[in-house]
C-alpha cells in the first residue's frame, strides 16, 4: 500500500480560500497516477511528499451560487473566522438550468433538458458546451425558514443531482468552474461538511474517488468526440478540485481501448 500523501495547498481560484491562507491536510494516494499537489501563487508545482500523518480532509472554499450567499454553521467562531472570498461572476451567456422544490421532489430533469437542450447522452456535443459552459440556480425554498442546511445538506437536492450524474455522467467537464459550479457539483454527490474558515471540507477517500471516475469518463467521452487536447482538458477538471493527473494514467487508457 503507498503511504499516505500530505499537502498544503492554496486551492485555485475561484476555490480559493483568502490569498494569504492556505490549509493543510493529509490525502491516502489509492493510486500513484494521481496526486494533490502544492499550487503556489498562480503557478502550480507537482510534486508529491509522503508522510505518516494521520489522514485529514481536503477542504476547497466556494460560493454556492453567483449571488455569493453562503449558509454558515451556527457553531463556527465568527471572531476567529476569515470571510471567504465571494464568488466570480457566472459566465456570460452560459446555460442557466433553474431547479425549484417541484421539479426536485419529483426528480424531473426537464429544467436541465429544456436549459441546455441535451435530452440524451448520445446527442450532446461537448464543443458548444465547453464554451459557454452550464450552471444551476436552486430556487428552494425550505420548509422551515430558520433551517441552517447548506443546499448541498438536503437529501432532496443531492439525489437529484445523483439522478442527473447518472443521465450524464461526463456533465462536470461542462460547468461553469470559474463560478464554482465544480465543486458545488461535487458537494452534491461527494459526502462533506461545512466550515466558515475553509469552504467545503471533503471526505478524502470519497472526491478521490469521484475525482477518478470522472477522468475516465470525460477523457474517454472527448476521445469519441474527437475534441482536441482531451488529456489537458480533462487534467483542468481534475486540477480545480486539486488534483493533479499523469499522463502515464492516460496512456494506460489509451492502449487499453487501442
Amino acid at each position: 500500500m503507498p503511504m499516505a500523501a500530505t499537502t498544503t495547498i492554496k486551492p485555485l481560484l475561484p476555490l480559493s480560500l483568502s490569498p494569504n491562507k492556505s490549509c493543510s491536510y493529509s490525502i491516502p494516494s489509492s493510486s500513484s497516477f494521481i496526486s494533490c499537489n502544492p499550487i503556489s501563487d498562480s503557478t502550480a508545482t507537482f510534486s508529491l511528499l509522503h508522510s505518516n500523518r494521520p489522514r485529514g480532509q481536503i477542504s476547497v472554499s466556494v460560493a454556492f451560487n453567483p449571488l455569493g450567499n453562503f449558509d454558515i454553521s451556527m457553531f463556527e467562531d465568527e471572531g476567529n473566522s476569515s470571510k471567504l472570498e465571494p464568488p466570480m461572476p457566472p459566465t456570460e451567456g452560459r446555460f442557466d438550468v433553474v431547479l425549484d422544490n417541484d421539479a426536485i421532489r419529483s426528480l424531473d430533469l426537464s429544467p436541465f433538458h429544456s436549459a441546455t437542450g441535451i435530452t440524451s447522452p448520445t446527442l450532446a456535443e461537448p464543443k458548444e458546451f465547453l464554451e459557454r459552459t452550464i450552471g444551476f440556480t436552486i430556487n428552494y425554498t425550505r420548509e422551515d425558514p430558520r433551517d441552517p442546511r447548506e443546499l448541498s445538506e438536503f437529501p432532496d437536492i443531492r439525489l437529484w443531482f445523483v439522478r442527473l450524474d447518472a443521465a450524464y455522467p461526463w456533465l462536470p467537464v461542462l460547468l461553469d468552474w470559474r463560478a464554482g459550479e465544480l465543486a458545488r457539483y461535487a458537494a452534491m454527490l461527494v459526502p462533506h461538511q461545512m466550515s466558515m474558515k475553509m469552504g467545503i471540507v471533503f471526505n478524502p477517500e470519497a472526491l478521490e474517488l469521484f475525482i477518478m471516475n470522472k477522468v475516465f469518463v470525460v477523457y474517454t467521452w472527448f476521445k469519441q468526440h474527437n475534441v482536441q487536447k482531451p488529456r489537458l482538458k480533462t487534467s483542468d477538471m481534475a486540477r480545480m478540485l486539486g488534483f493533479g493527473i499523469e499522463d502515464r494514467l492516460f496512456d494506460l487508457v489509451d492502449r487499453e481501448s487501442s
